[in-house]
């Protein structure tokens, strides 16, 4: 397993099925923050549902679709970053994120994601990677800017969450551009 700094107090670390209650407990401190914008958090309602949800981002690493990495700030599991879809062949890849309110504030998500965009990229050869997020979620496009990302545009309405549709914006980074 790689353990990656992202500064003197915080590190990023692959989020493994073992580790689910941990990742259980941190979803129970900050269910309702980070489940204001996204489904992660109303997926891992219990252990085992946790459990799943670790092991199908296992399964997605294992057939490189996919991967989820855990961010550790003094020890605890505070957020993490992932790549919901990864399609190598084609190029393509889509990172997010989620955080803790405790942990807001301290740059440790763009941290975190300028490592996984630095390897898509350089490592994995990949060409395009996206940040999709509600419209809804200023703290995230602010992130998606501060990555020198391009918003290409809003879906609009278009997806349900929590009962309310929200526009999707899409934001892109692509090889060259993050190379540059």
């Amino acid at each position: 397993m790689f353990v990656k700094p992202l500064g003197a107090d915080a590190e990023l670390r692959p989020l493994e099925p073992w580790q689910a209650e941990e990742f259980f407990a941190h979803m129970e401190r900050g269910r309702e923050f980070i489940g204001q914008h996204i489904g992660f958090a109303d997926r891992a309602k219990d252990l085992e549902s946790a459990r799943e949800l670790l092991q199908g981002y296992a399964d997605k690493a294992a057939s490189d679709t996919g991967r989820i990495f855990g961010i550790w700030l003094d020890g605890e599991l505070v957020g993490g970053v992932l790549f919901r879809v990864m399609d190598v062949p084609q190029g393509r890849a889509e990172v997010g994120c989620w955080l803790e309110p405790a942990a807001t504030g301290r740059g440790l998500i763009t941290r975190a994601s300028k490592v996984l965009i630095d390897w898509a990229i350089r490592e994995r050869g990949v060409h395009r990677v996206e940040w999709q997020v509600s419209s809804e979620n200023a703290p995230s496009i602010a992130v998606a800017r501060r990555l020198g990302m391009s918003r290409d545009g809003v879906l609009r309405s278009y997806f349900l969450h929590r009962g309310v549709r929200q526009d999707l914006e899409v934001w892109s980074v692509l090889a060259p551009e993050w190379e540059s």
